[in-house]
């Protein structure tokens, strides 16, 4: 194994040894699990034993018991299957905190207590536990009960507001972006949480929702609303305080330009042969653009509609102009940087063959983030888990013919 400079690894994973339960599915959740898994950590991803995470059976396509969604975001997980209804479940889950460092939860506010599975009583057994919550609303306030979803979140967030183009319907950010944001915002409040347990052996509780991680994305709109009182709207690809900082028509297409600041102005009408626009008293100050907009965008277009995409992209370029092309996702996964960041990265499986992952978007020097394996079948892992946690073979047996637990004829093994 090699680090992002090509050198010998010399150390262990970053979250080597860091051992969570996962009780979360379909997204927020999951995908806060998969930041810490890539990272190192022991995911133990526990599933009801009917079928498991929603997911596994959501969009295309669905072999055995991957959907294309699970594969992506359940990787380096190990999967235990457990009926957490029943109390040799509840009590088998109990035996797995007094090893775990985290549990990571995304039911709705209080069905972790009724299980009498809740942080309270799970910090008795681990009292330097770290609890995480990611929900529609979060723990307290009065919507805690209610569910949420990544599209009702957008729209009580603002997002839906100021997304899209003006005196458009509603539309929402074209991937759920509240759902990936909590669970990028849980996997931060965890790993707070667990340098803290590390530090003075007290564990807390993490609680974080859809809504909250959606209104984190305001910064501008909040910004200008909390300093003119104003109610921003939806604005297309513009800048919400900058211009020229937006999708422009080229002959065959549209690139993106931004051009926010004086110099990158300037150097923008330079490149493209309208230096009269600089001394337009219509454009002269960054103010002046951005009341402008419009206008301004289309005395740009009229020049952009002139030439190919590629062509102004070359000439942008030369002139250290900010510009990018307007990709599809074929067309991202055929791009050079994105492939040299290693953002496309495969695993071939004897079953499934070639998986495409989406790779690690944050490189550490030394302790890389790595995909080391595909996400597990329903209970892949539940006697292997088991074992290891101090539970001996007559005791799984059990658990297994009962129906308490759910195993798999899978080949997975501990990494």
């Amino acid at each position: 194994t090699v680090n992002t400079l090509g050198e010998p690894m010399t150390t262990q994973p970053a979250l080597s040894g860091m051992v969570v339960l996962d009780l979360t599915q379909i997204m927020a959740g999951p995908f806060c699990t998969m930041v810490l898994a890539d990272m190192g950590a022991d995911v133990i991803k526990v599933e009801k034993p009917n079928g498991g995470d929603d997911n596994r059976r959501m969009g295309p396509p669905f072999i055995k018991d991957w959907s294309a969604g699970f594969l992506a975001l359940n990787r380096n997980k190990r999967s235990l299957a457990v009926d957490l209804r029943s109390e040799a479940g509840q009590t088998m889950f109990k035996r797995l905190v007094e090893g775990a460092d985290a549990v990571v939860e995304n039911f709705r506010p209080g069905v972790m207590g009724r299980l009498g599975l809740g942080y309270e009583r799970l910090a008795e057994i681990k009292p330097s536990l770290v609890y995480c919550s990611v929900s529609g609303f979060g723990n307290t306030g009065p919507d805690a009960a209610k569910g949420g979803f990544d599209l009702v979140a957008q729209g009580v967030s603002g997002l839906m507001s100021i997304t899209g183009h003006p005196e458009m319907p509603p539309a929402k950010v074209g991937v759920p972006i509240t759902d990936i944001s909590a669970g990028l915002l849980s996997a931060n409040g965890v790993l707070c949480a667990y340098i803290h347990a590390l530090k003075t052996g007290q564990g807390q509780q993490v609680d974080t929702s859809l809504m909250e991680a959606g209104v984190a994305y305001t910064v501008w709109e909040s910004s200008v609303y909390f300093a003119e009182g104003e109610i921003p709207g939806p604005l297309g690809s513009a800048h919400r305080v900058s211009a020229p900082y937006q999708a422009l028509r080229t002959s065959d297409g549209y690139l993106n330009i931004g051009a926010a600041t004086q110099p990158t102005w300037e150097q923008l009408c330079h490149a493209i042969g309208q230096e009269s626009l600089i001394d337009d008293d219509r454009f002269r100050q960054p103010g002046d653009r951005k009341a402008r907009q419009d206008e301004l965008a289309a005395l740009l277009e009229e020049t952009f509609v002139t030439d190919s995409t590629s062509n102004w992209l070359k000439l942008l370029e030369e002139a250290g102009v900010v510009a990018g092309p307007i990709y599809n996702m074929d067309q991202v996964y055929k791009d050079p940087q994105v492939l040299a960041r290693q953002m496309l990265v495969d695993l071939e499986d004897p079953e499934l063959g070639t998986i495409h992952n989406i790779g690690v978007p944050v490189k550490l020097s030394n302790t890389p983030g790595q995909i080391r394996t595909r996400a597990p079948m329903l209970g892949e892992h539940s006697t292997e888990v088991l074992l290891e946690n101090g539970f001996n073979k007559s005791e799984v047996d059990e658990l297994l013919e009962s129906g308490v637990v759910v195993g798999n004829q899978g080949s997975g093994t501990r990494r």
